[in-house]
């Protein structure tokens, strides 16, 4: 049986590496409109099974919404397990050219599959949640400096912070209207926001940000967030279980919502107090609320219910 070809493309700001396995078939092509166009043409005679890119911060964007309009199978994957991939291989060099060497040889390894990409509505939801968060990382780098600063600078701190503010209150507004112009995100918002704790932070991030919930198992969506305790154990050594990776811009606002719940929603205030009272850390026993409140949204999404107390049981 012939093998089935996996393509790797590195995506550079001026060029796109690209390398084919099996085989050492490599070429380079620039990163624009002919080039993209020459890639394409390309592409249909060879036929893969899947091209790899790398998330590099929306670079790949544009690529990947080219060669998917063209029917090319694209799959968009995580940085850190290529990187990780190559070190297994021995690959310590960094350059685009092995760069798309890597992607293809992983795609190949692993069998990556195709995956969709999000459509115009989802795209754009996501670049709200975005800026969002940009917005208050530096509204909160602002506010730090202003504690310290010299009073010559703290005019110019406090009208810097009161813009921020501004801004900040009219993205919540065009991500209330980004949300409510959608038929599916007002329905997903109003499942989420039925629960205790959920508000307007983690719903449209939640639902930009994580598209998966509601469609993998507990187990999955919490490893996926990054609240699932792993092992660490070898040998006779016996380690703490601690959480690893995961989406740390999901986890930072489940974590805020996971406090509020812990005051007002009555599941997982309980079993917040029940962690406490056996003896675990509090940060044991919120990382614990955190992936409770996260498997109970997931079954929410799963069975289209709104929330019910009796959840937290049956999640």
């Amino acid at each position: 049986m012939e093998e089935s070809v996996v393509v790797g493309v590195d995506v550079a700001q001026a060029t796109l590496e690209v390398a084919c396995t099996p085989g050492t078939e490599r070429w380079q092509v620039t990163n624009d409109a002919p080039g993209l166009q020459g890639l394409r043409e390309r592409l249909r005679t060879v036929q893969p099974r899947v091209v790899v890119l790398e998330a590099t911060g929306g670079l790949e964007g544009p690529v990947a919404a080219t060669l998917s309009a063209a029917e090319v199978p694209v799959a968009v994957v995580n940085p850190r397990q290529v990187r990780a991939f190559a070190k297994a291989l021995g690959i310590l060099a960094k350059t685009d050219r092995i760069d798309a060497a890597v992607l293809a040889h992983f795609g190949q390894a692993t069998g990556v599959q195709p995956r969709p990409l999000p459509d115009a509505a989802t795209q754009a939801l996501d670049a709200l949640v975005g800026r969002r968060r940009q917005l208050q990382e530096m509204l909160t780098m602002e506010r730090n400096r202003l504690r310290l600063a010299q009073p010559v600078v703290q005019p110019q701190l406090r009208k810097h912070i009161a813009w921020l503010e501004r801004q900040l209150e009219d993205l919540d507004t065009d991500l209330s209207a980004q949300i409510q112009s959608s038929p599916m995100w007002r329905v997903q918002d109003n499942l989420l926001r039925s629960a205790p704790g959920v508000g307007t932070v983690l719903s449209p991030q939640g639902g930009a940000e994580l598209p998966e919930l509601g469609t993998l198992g507990r187990r999955q969506i919490a490893a996926l967030v990054g609240v699932a305790p792993f092992n660490r154990d070898s040998g006779t050594l016996r380690g703490k279980r601690a959480i690893w990776a995961g989406r740390a811009s999901v986890r930072r606002v489940l974590y805020m919502a996971t406090l509020v719940a812990t005051r007002w929603n009555p599941v997982i205030r309980a079993c917040y107090r029940r962690l406490l009272a056996a003896g675990k850390p509090k940060k044991v026993a919120l990382v614990a609320c955190m992936r409770k409140l996260l498997v109970i949204l997931n079954a929410m999404m799963k069975h289209q219910t709104p929330w019910q107390p009796d959840l937290g049981s049956t999640s």
